[in-house]
């Protein structure tokens, strides 16, 4: 009887506190490690995370469910070609993307029967392009990393015509593309002189900028995403601007990108 009490006391002294000690422990986890959370993390808690990640790296198949690193040798040609934008108006856009974003014309083609065209931009030396419209296709193709602007005819002049959905309102789905910059700031700065429209600036992030991103029309999460979220402190020296037909453009450089991710990488 006396060794039962005796085992019952120091089950009741060793096993409670360490009961208590893994409940805090995995509360913790779950309200650190929310996306929304993470910027509260710290350090150490990064340092037991890794730890607890058996030294894999974070973009190891062990850590990634579902990927795959042998590569299949029927996809060792294949390259990241083109994402596809539909703009109302390609004066505009071309404008924009040509003179504020500095990239070039790869090539055009017009469908006449579908009535539609479609213009390939990217930051490509044209004057290495073929001459040939055929062979020119051809290299379009051939690069890499290339936005596709698809018009179809009249929407430019439509009245009825509303535009398209850019993915950043509900139902949210498409968000943005990215463009490297030698310095966020001074870009950003020309931007601005040029009357580009701007959904964050690179030290933006405060409860007046929420309020502002609700009178734009962003809907509650987005503006407190990209204002008053935790995280959105640490989310300085990043920029989204929007084109002409509204869809988002992250703007960064190399200079501040790893700190900017800090944590998260």
């Amino acid at each position: 009887m006396g060794s039962y009490s005796i085992a019952s006391a120091i089950s009741r002294v060793s096993v409670s506190p360490l009961n208590r000690f893994v409940k805090l422990y995995s509360t913790a986890f779950s309200y650190i490690n929310c996306p929304c959370n993470r910027a509260l993390r710290p350090k150490r808690f990064d340092q037991l995370r890794v730890f607890s990640m058996a030294s894999e790296a974070k973009e190891s198949a062990a850590n990634n469910p579902g990927l795959s690193t042998v590569r299949d040798e029927a996809t060792k040609g294949y390259i990241m070609q083109q994402t596809m934008f539909r703009v109302k108006d390609p004066k505009a856009s071309l404008d924009f993307y040509s003179r504020v974003l500095g990239m070039s014309l790869l090539k055009r083609l017009d469908f006449s029967e579908m009535k539609f065209s479609l213009y390939f931009l990217g930051y490509e030396d044209t004057s290495t392009a073929p001459t040939d419209p055929t062979e020119r296709t051809v290299w379009t193709f051939g690069r890499p990393a290339t936005i596709e602007l698809t018009h179809n005819w009249g929407t430019e002049s439509d009245p009825e015509f509303k535009g398209y959905h850019n993915g950043n309102s509900e139902p949210r789905g498409f968000g943005h593309i990215g463009v490297t910059v030698d310095d966020v700031h001074k870009a950003c700065e020309r931007f601005e002189q040029l009357g580009v429209e701007f959904v964050k600036k690179p030290n933006d992030g405060t409860y007046l900028y929420y309020q502002l991103n609700l009178l734009k029309g962003f809907s509650v999460w987005e503006s407190w995403f990209l204002s008053c979220c935790p995280m959105a402190g640490k989310m300085k020296n990043i920029a989204f601007i929007k084109d002409p037909d509204g869809y988002w453009i992250e703007i960064f450089d190399l200079k501040t990108i790893g700190t900017t991710a800090g944590n998260a990488a």
